[in-house]
């Protein structure tokens, strides 16, 4: 049996996408600013995506950008806000995406002052120290919706609120990349000036990202070419990937509630079947303030790498950790930020699920967690 639960890292397309981008890339594939018909086609094609895309989070097609992904969306609004802003402040989180993090240290380098907020042993932050830190020349919060690591979800329209009330010219952005498709919000329920997408986490393509901008937000470039997008996100459009992206929104959206409801329920039985048959395991997502398709947990006593090599074996696909930092040495920095032992940080282990995992799979995953945990342990002793 093969068991994908590494879906945080990426998804398995959706087969409509798949066979979309292959008709496009084929019969569809003018140039979007080309005046002939081709070209026009392929411009009909990505103001679909738009219109798909955003109604799905209550936005106009026209705050919509396209980018090559989350990575490049966060980059554009980090970077792009700060530009267009006098202030040199910006309040962030110390369990941030690499793609945050690291843009925040560039920025620093080049005279920003950068506050990152701690978290609680939930992953949570304090929003009365966000009201503690935001000055006058704060030029942007940056927020991640919903942990990449251990699910949990901020209190993005608290922070919303406190920036309305004290400093309105503070640009809000969100990282919704693990959210999208797994909580419900809309642009206005979250407050936010700018949120972050990436197709591949919704069973779309890999390449295709987007980047909401609410209307009349300040935003400045940060690749320069030949004017599409508002000369927003200039650059000829990925018209495949768009249009799948598009596609993949509509598709993830359908029966929304059933599908999360379905992955909530297989992951608390991964996590109460585990709990129940193994001792020293520690479960890192938040019980509650999480998303529904995010489990990590530790194992005490076990290597996480070999436990997930050990799971490979039977058909198994986890991870130890975000892909974004898997090749990276040394313990999880979200871990370490929530207060976990250090010991126990080496044995964790993330489960993310999908619509398309099963009863079976899940009780199947139990199974050989279960075996080879043991397994590990008892060569341990010896």
């Amino acid at each position: 049996m093969n068991v994908y639960l590494d879906n945080s890292s990426t998804t398995r397309a959706y087969k409509e996408c798949a066979e979309l981008v292959a008709d496009v890339m084929y019969n569809s594939f003018g140039n979007p600013s080309s005046l002939h018909r081709k070209g026009i086609e392929a411009e009909k094609l990505i103001k679909t995506a738009k219109e798909q895309f955003a109604e799905t989070i209550k936005a106009s097609a026209n705050e919509i950008y396209f980018t090559s992904g989350g990575t490049e969306s966060d980059n554009l609004a980090i970077i792009g806000a700060c530009r267009a802003s006098r202030g040199k402040h910006i309040i962030s989180t110390s369990i941030e995406h690499p793609a945050v993090l690291n843009t925040l240290q560039h920025l620093e380098k080049r005279g920003y002052i950068v506050d990152l907020l701690p978290v609680s042993k939930s992953g949570i932050i304090d929003v009365s120290k966000v009201e503690k830190l935001l000055r006058k020349d704060t030029a942007l919060i940056s927020c991640m919706y919903v942990n990449n690591e251990i699910g949990s979800i901020q209190p993005v329209e608290k922070i919303a609120k406190i920036i309305k009330s004290e400093n309105p010219s503070t640009v809000f952005h969100i990282d919704a990349v693990q959210a999208y498709g797994k909580i419900p919000f809309s642009v206005s329920s979250t407050g936010a000036d700018m949120i972050s997408f990436s197709g591949h986490k919704i069973h779309g393509p890999k390449g295709v990202g987007a980047l909401y901008v609410k209307n009349k937000t300040k935003l400045s470039p940060i690749i320069f070419g030949g004017g599409q997008q508002n000369n927003v996100r200039p650059g000829t459009e990925n018209v495949p990937g768009i249009a799948a992206f598009g596609l993949a929104a509509k598709l993830c959206n359908t029966d929304f509630m059933e599908k999360t409801a379905k992955m909530e329920m297989l992951r608390n039985r991964l996590r109460d079947g585990i709990m129940g048959q193994l001792d020293d395991v520690v479960v890192n997502t938040p019980g509650q303030n999480s998303a529904p398709h995010i489990l990590n947990m530790s194992f005490g006593f076990v290597k996480s790498e070999v436990l997930l090599h050990s799971l490979e074996n039977d058909g198994i696909y986890v991870s130890s950790g975000s892909a974004c930092s898997s090749h990276k040495k040394g313990p999880s920095y979200v871990l370490t930020a929530i207060g976990s032992d250090k010991k126990m940080i080496d044995g964790s282990i993330r489960f993310s699920l999908s619509e398309f995992n099963t009863v079976e799979e899940i009780d199947y995953t139990i199974d050989k967690v279960t075996e080879h945990v043991k397994k590990i342990r008892k060569l341990l002793k010896r």
